[in-house]
């Protein structure tokens, strides 16, 4: 009899004892090839020689210390080489436990920014519906997907979403995908005009959006858009790359192919790559300083933020995706990721669209191609090819609520960089026997 609380209470999970490369093997000797990396996690794959070997080094060293009494080199030198990477202006790094972590620490950051600069009304947040930006009551807040919020509404501070950039859906007969984006990214100047631009202090989204909405990138010219606007009302850009980033999209930082830079970005999942739990955020030179002249003190923080193991893991783990090249691997390879799903999902009648960036790859389902009408919802479509990949050997990432939080379902795909043309041949066909058997 199990004591561990699990995810869902109904289901009967295999034991997992093994991982191999692109592979997760179960305790009756099975083996499922990773199509996901989980939620988009393990873009190095299982057991990674470096990365561990990294682990074992730092645990022999000194495995922790708190952070109100130490620095430790693997923190320091991790923050370094991300600063090297990152946008033009971004210069300091926060270590957090995770994604939801870092999106509550970029909110607080916020806040207290605008605080220490004396602009105290700045405290309303405004995002796109469709997001997703992590568990915790204010990220979950700031998410604008309906499903995941309905039951912990009475909790949660009080956000505003606008549109999210979903040509797929939204994009007008006529319109231009630039004329579209443009229009849809100038619903956040009348949002920040209705609630006073005295008022808000950040807009905060996904470059590509993930779980929600199955990797959905933004037309070419949409951010440049929303920079420009943010810029002219003095609101902090809170870009959440927890899921996209970290060379998931094809550059290490996904906001790198939209030209444009935050004011603050977050970023999880590939920067562990799933060896520690490990998340950060990232912030300009300003905003540094405006705290550090202030009040000198960030009124955040966890017990296990900067944990020398886990930034020891994460510095292995850059190494590898910058160093050894797994980056551009990641941009090669998506690029026949999307021809092999375009070869054999591209006419298929329940196959709406393929979209997305690099390794991160979505694909939507409709009843009908021609009217874009999803399957009921409670016919949960995500859920029953979810189910057949597991059962013929492939993990994949499927959900629904793809449209509106309620209505559509989609497929995400997320494999490891370090994957080669066979395992995408085997990935996509899988999927398509999962298909198959479900639609």
């Amino acid at each position: 009899m199990s004591h561990v609380f699990p995810r869902h209470t109904k289901h009967t999970l295999p034991t997992v004892v093994a991982g191999e490369g692109v592979y997760l093997v179960d305790n009756h000797g099975k083996r499922y090839i990773d199509g996901s990396c989980g939620a988009a996690t393990s873009c190095l794959g299982h057991s990674d020689a470096k990365v561990i070997t990294a682990i074992k080094s730092q645990l022999d060293s000194i495995p922790y210390a708190h952070t109100s009494f130490f620095t430790s080199d693997p923190a320091e030198e991790l923050a370094s080489l991300l600063v090297s990477h990152a946008p033009a202006g971004i210069e300091r790094v926060y270590f957090l436990s995770g994604g939801s972590e870092a999106v509550e620490a970029s909110l607080k950051l916020a806040r207290q920014y605008f605080l220490e600069k004396g602009q105290v009304s700045r405290q309303h947040v405004i995002a796109r519906r469709q997001s997703y930006h992590g568990n915790t009551l204010g990220a979950l807040a700031t998410g604008g997907n309906q499903s995941r919020r309905k039951a912990f509404a009475p909790l949660l501070m009080e956000t505003t979403h606008i549109s999210p950039c979903y040509e797929y859906r939204d994009k007008e007969d006529g319109e231009s995908a630039f004329t579209y984006g443009q229009r849809v990214a100038n619903e956040l100047e009348t949002e920040i005009q209705r609630l006073g631009p005295e008022n808000v202090m950040a807009f905060v989204a996904e470059p590509v959006v993930g779980a929600t909405t199955g990797a959905l990138p933004s037309v070419t010219g949409y951010f440049k858009r929303i920079r420009e606007i943010c810029d002219h009302h003095g609101v902090l850009l809170i870009l959440d790359e927890v899921m996209c980033g970290m060379g998931r999209t094809g550059t290490l930082f996904a906001c790198e192919q939209d030209d444009v830079v935050p004011d603050i970005v977050t970023i999880a999942k590939g920067l562990g790559a799933g060896y520690q739990p490990i998340g950060a955020m990232l912030c300009t030179e300003t905003i540094y300083q405006t705290i550090a002249n202030g009040s000198g003190f960030f009124h955040h923080g966890h017990t296990y933020i900067g944990h020398p193991t886990a930034c020891a893991a994460s510095l292995a783990v850059l190494r590898r995706l910058v160093d050894d090249g797994l980056v551009k691997q990641s941009k090669q390879l998506g690029e026949v990721l999307q021809a092999t799903l375009m070869d054999q999902f591209g006419q298929h009648p329940y196959v709406g669209d393929i979209r997305g960036r690099g390794l991160f790859r979505g694909i939507e389902i409709v009843a009908d191609r021609d009217t874009k009408m999803p399957f009921p919802p409670e016919q949960k479509i995500h859920q029953k090819i979810k189910a057949a990949a597991f059962d013929l050997g492939l993990i994949c990432y499927p959900n629904g609520g793809t449209i509106d939080g309620s209505q559509g379902d989609h497929v995400l795909l997320a494999p490891p960089f370090i994957m080669n043309e066979d395992h995408i041949e085997e990935i996509v066909d899988k999927l398509s026997k999962a298909f198959e058997r479900v639609l």
